[in-house]
């Protein structure tokens, strides 16, 4: 009789155990799986709350950023579950971490570009360091960015070459998409042409910009106008001239500016120098002999 109230209380606290460590185990999957959903609806609210920072940040970088964190959360809170439920088991998890961690540096070290190319661009994106369509130097290489994702950017050049850049391994950006930019050049005259006339041409031309060409007008931002004689060279001098330029249309300008000065030029007969070689030559050593 005593055997059996023993063995029926040494099956009853088995079985109580066994419940305890089950309904542990429920309680590690149920509540690790609630933290996920509230980290994933956190993520979520913080994008859309904080949408003013991304102005400029398509839907496509939006969600990849958003998915990079969503995944590196939902994986630390799935390995912290992983663990108290391998504790309830009864298994030592000391070892497990460090062989984890130990893993992970041998990964690490193996795989350091990888991670560095993720890292990096994990911050362009965060950052908003320039956008697809965006006009950049990247790595010496000048382009007009295509494509730009966790591990590489890719950018194609003025000449249609497509470069594909590890993000580890830009150390530095340029990005050229101000909303404004620079239109800068020089104009030469001869040392003939008065300098306040050829000034006064420039200044009438640049009142009449909107008639003569109305398309390049609209683009032109400030200016254009004349800064004032930036040069004596050797065959002319050189006025300096400036404008700024809706984003992407500054070589347009320039090149159409360069155009009209040369016709107003033409008009007035203002002389633009070029390199010219006189030749003296003595009648009496080049005589021609009978």
């Amino acid at each position: 009789m005593i055997e059996d109230i023993i063995a029926e209380q040494t099956f009853w606290d088995v079985a109580l155990g066994a419940g305890r460590i089950l309904l542990s185990l429920v309680l590690v999957i149920v509540i690790s799986q609630i933290a996920i959903k509230i980290v994933e609806a956190s993520i979520n609210k913080v994008f859309r709350k904080k949408g003013l920072m991304f102005q400029k940040t398509e839907e496509t970088r939006l969600n990849t950023l958003r998915t990079i964190v969503t995944s590196a959360l939902r994986y630390l809170i799935l390995f912290i579950a992983g663990v108290m439920i391998l504790e309830q088991l009864g298994l030592e998890t000391g070892s497990l971490i460090a062989a984890a961690g130990l893993g992970g540096l041998a990964i690490g070290f193996g795989a350091q570009n990888l991670v560095r190319d993720i890292v990096t661009g994990f911050f362009i994106l965060l950052e908003d360091h320039y956008d697809i369509g965006d006009f950049v130097t990247v790595s010496g290489i000048s382009g007009i960015v295509e494509e730009m994702g966790i591990r590489v950017t890719r950018v194609r050049d003025f000449g249609g070459q497509l470069h594909i850049i590890p993000n580890g391994q830009i150390a530095q950006v340029t990005n050229h998409m101000g909303a404004a930019m620079r239109v800068m050049f020089d104009v030469d005259i001869a040392y003939e042409v008065d300098v306040d006339r050829a000034i006064a041409v420039l200044d009438d031309l640049f009142t009449k910009l909107e008639e003569l060409n109305p398309e390049m007008a609209a683009n032109i931002v400030e200016g254009p106008r004349v800064l004032g004689v930036d040069a004596l060279a050797s065959s002319g001098v050189t006025l300096k001239i400036w404008a700024r330029a809706a984003t992407m249309t500054q070589w347009t300008v320039t090149r159409d500016l360069r155009k009209l000065i040369k016709q107003a030029f033409d008009r007035e007969g203002i002389e633009i120098p070029y390199p010219r070689r006189y030749l003296v030559f003595d009648k009496k050593t080049y005589q021609q002999t009978p």
